[in-house]
């Protein structure tokens, strides 16, 4: 069975010196390798393929069977490296806090100690196209739970 430590080593050698980055990387009891990953700049296909090919030439499908999937982490998947609430300057996002509750919106500034984020505000119960915002508020990383990106129609 290929190790995820292994793979992760490669993903994270080749990587190295770019703004991208792993934020999930699987490895089941068959081989089915699942490797998702982030960028602040984003991520294109191109930087998937470029990855992919990399793995590939390192792995011998003589000694293992194997498939291999790579691809770039999707806007619902909850930030796991610091990197991805820099990625998210000015665009929505959810938070779950550490009390449970919940809080959206535009992410304003970002430190290692906390966010500034510019609160949703509900404006009666009329839907908007756009999010109301109001008060930027400051949240310590610590009191974050889960944090993701969010499309607002």
């Amino acid at each position: 069975m290929i190790k995820e430590v292994y793979i992760r080593a490669l993903a994270d050698e080749f990587l190295e010196g770019s703004d991208r980055f792993v934020v999930r990387l699987t490895v089941s009891s068959d081989n089915l390798i699942n490797v998702f990953i982030d960028g602040v700049t984003g991520v294109t296909i191109s930087h998937c393929i470029d990855l992919s090919r990399h793995i590939e030439q390192t792995l011998d499908r003589e000694e293992e069977d194997f498939e291999l999937r790579v691809s770039s982490a999707g806007i619902d998947e909850e930030f796991v490296d610091p990197r991805q609430y820099i990625k998210n300057i000015d665009k929505a996002i959810e938070l779950i806090l550490d009390d449970d509750s919940k809080l959206r919106g535009i992410l304003k500034e970002v430190s290692e100690e906390l966010i500034k984020i510019a609160a949703e505000v509900k404006k009666g119960k009329k839907k908007s196209k756009k999010m109301q915002t109001g008060d930027v508020v400051e949240i310590p990383m610590i009191r974050i739970k889960k944090a993701k990106g969010i499309i607002i129609f």
